[in-house]
Order: structure tokens, then sequence, then C-alpha cells
């Protein structure tokens, strides 16, 4: 008995998580998401770097079309602030944060 409690609780735990995958996008920040253009400063490397680092309220987040994803990692993202990369990790849609689990540059 003890041990069919314990495997339905694992079980309802996994089927809670959200899966991993790839998702491909800018890293931008949460202030201006996609739109760099209102803070005048150019590349959108500086601006998103600029907002994070200023503000402290804006976070690093991933641009993915025409949605924006917000990062858990608030450290390695500056390293790729305005460019292209591919995050593995897992969506959280409630909160609209992905579980940042490997950054890597996409070319």
């Amino acid at each position: 008995m003890k041990t069919a409690i314990v495997l339905i609780a694992l079980l309802s735990t996994a089927a809670a998580a959200p899966p991993t995958r790839g998702y491909t996008g800018i890293v931008t920040d949460t202030m201006c998401r996609l739109n760099h253009a209102a803070m005048k400063v150019t590349p959108d490397t500086k601006c998103v770097l600029e907002c994070v680092r200023d503000a402290k309220t804006y976070k690093f987040a991933l641009a993915v079309g025409t949605s924006v994803y917000t990062l858990s990692d608030q450290e390695t993202p500056a390293q790729y602030a305005g460019l292209k990369v591919k995050v593995t990790g897992a969506l959280y849609p409630k909160t609209n944060i992905l579980r940042v689990d490997r950054i890597e540059a996409v070319r």
C-alpha cells in the first residue's frame, strides 16, 4: 500500500513538471521586450544590459517570435544580451518563466 502511494505521488509530481525543450530567440529584457527603439540606444546589446543593470526591476528575458519569457538565470544571459541563442529548459506558463538549463549562441 505504501509503495502504491509513493508511486502515485511520484507520477503526479512528474506530470506537473513542464517538459524540457529548446527555445530559440533573442536575449532581451523585460522593459523593452521586443522593441528597443524607445531607449534610443544602439546596438540592442547595450540597451538590454543598461535596462537590466540600471533599473534593477527589469530582468533578462528571451524573445521568441512575439512572446517574451523571463529567464530564471539572471547572470549567464548577460554575455548573450541582444544576441540569438538557444535556451534549453522548461517553460512555466502560469508565471511565464523559462527555467534555464543551458544557453548557447546560435549563428
